[in-house]
């Protein structure tokens, strides 16, 4: 069993930068692949970014279109902490961001449904 919390969401004018971390308990995180989902009102869930499961090469990230450039997903270890860096935010950023896991997966699913494990969410709001 894996528990999930997220953190760092706020207000924040457009162009600005947020760090969201996603501290886990109850297991290594290396061993899982970890996603970000966000899901604004009114909408569907959506994918943001995702990070394999640690191998012999590291681990291999991913990206929704609409974030590539501006967000870095990234893992430590050592902290049993995933975190997404979000720059040049735009409004249509707001929304709750969640955190997923799933394990073994070197390869990580950019379908939520794929993982096993998800946070409580941080709500982010970005205003023009």
């Amino acid at each position: 069993q894996v528990q999930l919390v997220e953190s760092g969401g706020r207000l924040v004018h457009a162009g600005g930068s947020l760090r969201l971390s996603c501290a886990a308990s109850g297991r290594t995180l290396s061993g899982y692949a970890m996603g970000w989902f966000r899901q604004a009102p009114g909408k569907e869930r959506e994918f943001v970014a995702a990070v394999g499961a640690v191998n012999w090469s590291g681990s291999s990230t991913y990206y929704a279109d609409s974030v590539k450039g501006r967000f870095t997903i990234s893992r430590d270890n050592t902290k049993n902490t995933v975190y997404l860096q979000m720059n040049n935010l735009k409004p249509e950023d707001t929304a709750a961001y969640y955190c997923a896991a799933t394990f073994g997966a070197v390869i990580a699913s950019t379908s939520g449904r794929n993982y096993a494990y998800w946070g409580q969410g941080t709500q982010v709001t970005v205003s023009s």
